[in-house]
């Protein structure tokens, strides 16, 4: 007999608080809750689901790349006989249920949007052996055809959730603790590319909805007390710094945190838009223990900004960085270098802009193609315009001019190490950065820390010009064609030069991380 058990399968590099969140609610109820990363691997992942004997094993899957990989552990798990009930949750199995029954047949279920009631009812009825298929917000086969039952609003007070259950804390630098948490959900945009507002949009319920600020700081001084976090990654699409009431909340936020005593003894990092910047309030922000801001700037021109519907110009975005270098808050940011419209022109403006903002190392840098999520604006003009391709939930799409796929592939090769691999060069700055920062706010700032600070900034601004005039080469190599031609060797060179220079900033880079350590 299978025990009143759950097990999730989940992405854990940084928690993952939406099955943390439905995992406490179901503690609640006085279900017993196991959770394994998907990355220990189908082997041990079956070991596991073998051991603990659930009813049900929930499967998060939040990347709509991934679908394949989970796809093959299903369809694993089955063959080695596990014949519980198995379901799925995220973002493209509720806004694209019907794609995934089909691309994953082993699937019973399809949690709709927020869970963490609909798991709980869900769960109950399969203890109790009674008919399930008629409950609020889930997606399920009946008859060869997909069924959706109406969905279940959405919970508009987010503090009746119980905290949710995390993995067991790691080390965020120099031996200091960090969790994630959230302040709140929704968005109020409606960027091109995002399928948040989409996600939210769904069911009855505001799109966007915000803890009040005594839990959220009470949270956090538990955390801190009885657990020795005190690095605090927020992970809400858009911190409430928005609406003149969020601004207050921000403010009270920060009031509560000095008066727990907490604010010299924590540090706490947020993601906004570059509009949200505002100067007095961040300033608060700063010295209540914010330390990092990651920005989604995303293109550096107006006219791919509006093509994103960001709402913003590229001024805003330049005013909002330069803000945060004067406040001395450090930034990370998301960049959408290639977009369905790219040209070579628009290529080059993005680099310009680039040298503006992180020219000076304040920011290792970044770039990505936009990619045509379910239900964004962007997967629908690309679909009418037929240039879609690639089964579904694998969508891509070619740029009007082939030169630019052959310079985006070449992109890829060359930097796809740099901006992608975890231990890449884009990683290592970002880390060198935070041991930086972690230092700065626990330690005197020697003379010997201060060279260091200065020499990071020195290494990232100098990997940043790299990319930039590497980057400006080849698009005059691609845009003349002459990447078929004379230019092929040449091609070579930049390749070779780029992967040296890319393992000389990361041990130089290192070097500094460990010498930082060695200051404690």
């Amino acid at each position: 007999m299978r025990d009143r058990s759950v097990f999730f399968v989940a992405f854990l590099e940084q928690d993952n608080l939406g099955v943390g969140y439905i995992a406490s609610i179901l503690l609640q109820n006085k279900i017993d809750v196991k959770i394994i990363d998907f990355r220990a691997g189908k082997e041990r992942i079956l070991q596991q689901i073998i051991r603990h004997n659930p009813s049900i094993v929930g499967f998060s899957i939040i990347f709509q790349y991934h679908i394949d990989d989970f796809r093959d552990l299903i369809s694993y798990l089955r063959e080695n006989r596990v014949n519980c009930h198995f379901t799925a949750g995220g973002h493209y199995p509720s806004l694209r249920y019907t794609a995934l029954l089909d691309m994953i047949p082993d699937l019973d279920s399809v949690v709709l949007f927020e869970g963490e009631y609909t798991f709980l009812e869900l769960a109950q009825l399969i203890f109790s052996g009674k008919e399930w298929k008629q409950i609020k917000g889930i997606a399920y086969r009946d008859n060869g055809s997909v069924t959706a039952n109406p969905l279940r609003p959405l919970e508009e007070n987010l503090d009746n959730f119980p905290a949710p259950v995390r993995q067991p804390f790691k080390e965020y630098a120099l031996g200091r603790k960090y969790a994630t948490l959230l302040a709140g959900r929704g968005c109020y945009y409606n960027c091109s590319f995002c399928s948040i507002r989409e996600f939210y949009s769904k069911p009855k319920g505001p799109v966007k909805r915000v803890r009040r600020p005594e839990m959220v700081v009470r949270e956090m001084e538990l955390l801190y007390q009885e657990k020795d976090c005190m690095v605090f990654m927020f992970q809400d699409d858009d911190f409430p710094v928005t609406t003149r009431r969020e601004k207050d909340w921000t403010a009270r936020f920060c009031e509560l945190l000095v008066e727990k005593g907490l604010s010299d003894k924590i540090l706490w990092k947020i993601n906004c838009r570059s509009d949200e910047i505002h100067p007095e309030l961040f300033k608060l922000m700063r010295d209540s223990g914010l330390f990092l801001v990651y920005l989604g700037i995303e293109h550096g021109s107006d006219s791919g900004l509006r093509l994103m519907n960001k709402r913003m110009t590229a001024e805003t975005n330049i005013r909002a960085v330069t803000t945060l270098k004067k406040l001395n808050i450090r930034y990370d940011f998301g960049f959408m270098l290639f977009h369905p419209a790219t040209t070579f022109q628009s290529v080059v403006e993005n680099l310009d802009f680039l040298v503006k903002i992180c020219g000076d190392g304040s920011s290792p840098i970044t770039f990505c193609k936009m990619l045509p999520y379910a239900e964004t604006r962007i997967e629908k003009e690309l679909r009418s315009e037929g240039r879609l391709k690639g089964k579904p939930g694998f969508e891509d799409y070619n740029f009007l001019d082939a030169s630019l796929d052959r310079f985006y592939s070449f992109m890829t090769l060359c930097f796809g190490d740099w901006i992608g691999k975890h231990e890449g060069l884009l990683n290592t700055a970002r880390w060198t950065r935070y041991y930086l920062l972690v230092y700065s706010k626990y330690y005197p700032k020697t003379s010997a820390f201060r060279n260091l600070d200065k020499a990071a900034d020195e290494y990232i601004a100098e990997s940043n010009m790299l990319f930039i005039e590497t980057t400006r080469r080849l698009v005059d190599i691609f845009s003349s064609q002459r990447d078929r031609g004379d230019g092929y060797e040449v091609l070579k060179t930049i390749r070779s030069d780029v992967a040296a220079k890319h393992s000389y900033y990361k041990r130089k880079l290192i070097e500094i991380m460990n010498s930082v350590g060695s200051l404690e």
